[in-house]
């Protein structure tokens, strides 16, 4: 098993950029990408490829946004399906694409079908991307530390074999969230992940602020994910929160009181081919 941590590969078309893990960048019949904040119609605190309905956006502007992503897919809007996350371990099955009406609460997907688009929104919460090349079954989960520490990874992976799928033929890619450096926390939050599973001191550094530690989020997930027994688990290294001109960031927005964030969009399809 390898569990590599890469920068990714950098992709871009049409304005938008994007980020593709290498492991799985070269699997046939799949199409799949960690997009940046580039190359949308949003302006102001939302500039950018915002993707997010839930955000005070302009809903046109959001539209559009979703559509140019789905165009980096080569597919349409209606493709896109997204989930109402709620930072729990819920899998939702699909079998169509889903409107956005039909949006179940849920922080996963899976799907045997090709053509549809799984999306996972985020602003500094960490996607992930699940493939069974041999089986023909994806997978995408949104993991914050709290759907992580529940087991969102694991639960995907379940879903995933009930569809067929194998775990030691799985691929997982870890995309870019907020990272060690940029996400500082209270001795609680420690206590709360040390007394967990994968917790671990090394996971943990003291921060400049009595009673505080900087978190690693990305090696957290990476050691949840490794857990499941996949094949192989890579972590596309970006800071969500440092990287402002890449991707939009809550805890950014929270420090300076903004009053609102754009999401960027992690997405995984099967293309049929």
């Amino acid at each position: 098993m390898t569990h590599p941590i890469t920068d990714g590969i950098a992709r871009s078309s049409n304005g938008l950029t994007w980020f593709e893990a290498e492991k799985l960048s070269d699997q046939t019949g799949l199409r799949h990408g960690f997009l940046s904040r580039k190359g949308g119609v949003s302006d102001g605190i939302h500039g950018g490829l915002n993707v997010g309905f839930g955000s005070d956006d302009d809903k046109t502007r959001v539209a559009e946004n979703r559509a140019r992503a789905a165009a980096a897919f080569t597919t349409t809007p209606d493709k896109l399906s997204t989930v109402y996350q709620v930072h729990g371990t819920d899998v939702a099955v699909l079998d169509r694409p889903l409107s956005r009406d039909e949006a179940p609460k849920a922080d996963a997907m899976v799907t045997d079908r090709p053509g549809i688009m799984l999306g996972i929104l985020t602003a500094d919460c960490t996607p992930v991307l699940f493939h069974d090349p041999v089986a023909g079954v994806i997978g995408a989960c949104h993991s914050g530390w709290r759907g992580s520490y529940g087991g969102v990874s694991a639960a995907t992976v379940d879903a995933m074999e009930k569809l067929g799928a194998k775990r030691e033929n799985i691929t997982a890619a870890v995309g870019p969230c907020i990272a060690r450096k940029s996400y500082e926390v209270d001795g609680a939050f420690r206590d709360t992940i040390l007394d967990g599973p994968e917790g671990s001191d090394d996971l943990f550094d003291a921060s400049h602020r009595s009673g505080h530690f900087m978190f690693d989020l990305p090696e957290y997930v990476r050691r949840r994910t490794i857990a499941t027994g996949i094949a192989s688990v890579e972590l596309v290294a970006r800071d969500t929160l440092a990287e402002e001109d890449m991707f939009y960031s809550y805890r950014r927005t929270t420090l300076r009181k903004e009053p609102d964030y754009g999401r960027q969009l992690s997405a995984i399809m099967l293309t049929g081919m």
